[in-house]
């Protein structure tokens, strides 16, 4: 979230704050490519397979819940289960592009060598109208988290920050006997040098050749 924020003020203040706008993207595009990583390998709650759910489920979830009728889920339910899946497509997307971008004026991406510039601006102009999509999504996922923790009172928040949960909102449901720390530095290392490395590799473009 203050990636995502950052890298929204540092674009409004101008082309001379890029340097920061860069960083927040390389921020962004670490930590969602982790939290995907994180789950195929992390721990129980964190892996989509325990708790990605068929669309008919989901459905039934939907109604149930539009009823007051849900079922309580230690984890994701089934929507914000697939929510989480939307958020991170749409927020690497957001990342990756903006790599491969260019304003026009003097900034390029790190990764702009790459690509034709042609493909480029293709990317920039997917960069810039994916925004408004994104934020219309985390607006749509922060209303939904609110409305668990006002009115079904689950303690969302808390768990959010801390990774934690009441006992009684558990339920006997498998818990975490380790977090992983280790594993989850080594998966951080990985990717900043995986990150680093074609950025310092990327060719560089010809001078103005993107005017």
């Amino acid at each position: 979230m203050l990636a995502v924020i950052g890298a929204y003020l540092s674009h409004k203040a101008g082309i001379e704050y890029f340097i920061y706008h860069l960083w927040c993207g390389y921020t962004l595009v670490i930590l969602v490519s982790f939290r995907i990583l994180w789950g195929i390998v992390g721990t129980y709650h964190a892996r989509f397979l325990n708790f990605l759910r068929s669309p008919a489920h989901t459905i039934r979830y939907g109604i149930a819940l539009l009823r007051n009728q849900s079922i309580h889920y230690s984890g994701h339910n089934p929507l914000g289960g697939w929510m989480v899946i939307v958020l991170l497509i749409a927020l690497l997307t957001q990342g990756i592009t903006g790599l491969f971008g260019n304003d026009e004026i003097l900034n390029v991406g790190p990764l702009y060598g790459y690509v034709s510039n042609e493909l480029s601006l293709q990317l920039t102009s997917l960069h810039r109208q994916l925004f408004d999509w994104l934020i219309a999504l985390i607006g749509l996922h922060v209303l939904a988290v609110l409305f668990h923790q006002i009115f079904k009172k689950e303690s969302l928040i808390g768990a959010m920050i801390t990774g934690r949960k009441p006992v009684p909102e558990v339920n006997g449901a498998i818990g975490i006997r380790s977090s992983r720390l280790w594993l989850a530095l080594a998966l951080l290392t990985l990717l900043c040098m995986t990150l680093a490395w074609f950025v310092v590799h990327a060719p560089q473009p010809e001078p103005m050749s993107f005017l």
